[in-house]
């Protein structure tokens, strides 16, 4: 892996963001529509507070598993809980010239699967674990690694 690569020419940077004032079912709508498993939360200065994932959504979506219809219940807790109850705060971040090797093993060591990537404080991306992966195997087409 090419040590000089940053992160940022990986980055998705077409972004889809949610602030506090956003409800649980607008998110769990973005997810589905956007087929996305990632989704970072702004304040009112557009500065990063935190991240939710589809994983953290259905972590709180218990569904069916007391009776009963699981649309109802789920209904029931997107409308008791707030973005910020399921959010992960203060997420970690990755600089937008940082390697893409120290974010690989940033990726690995954290067990993160995806990271928000900054310019100083503003966010300009998202790296995931997904994208780390259609790097290493582009790089094994073109043959410029010997990664695989």
């Amino acid at each position: 892996m090419n040590t000089t690569e940053v992160v940022f020419e990986i980055t998705t940077k077409s972004l889809i963001t949610v602030n506090l004032k956003n409800t649980l079912f607008e998110v769990d709508a973005l997810f589905k529509k956007n087929r996305i498993r990632h989704i970072p939360v702004l304040d009112d200065a557009q500065k990063l507070i935190g991240i939710l994932s589809f994983t953290d959504l259905q972590r709180i979506s218990i569904g069916g598993a007391f009776g009963g219809d699981p649309e109802m219940v789920n209904t029931a807790i997107f409308e008791m809980m707030t973005i910020e109850q399921v959010m992960k705060k203060s997420p970690h971040t990755v600089q937008k010239n940082q390697s893409i090797k120290e974010v690989a093993q940033m990726l690995t060591k954290e067990e993160f699967h995806a990271l928000p990537v900054l310019d100083g404080e503003k966010l300009v991306g998202i790296v995931t674990t997904t994208d780390v992966i259609k790097y290493l195997l582009k790089k094994c087409e073109v043959g410029a690694e010997s990664c695989c």
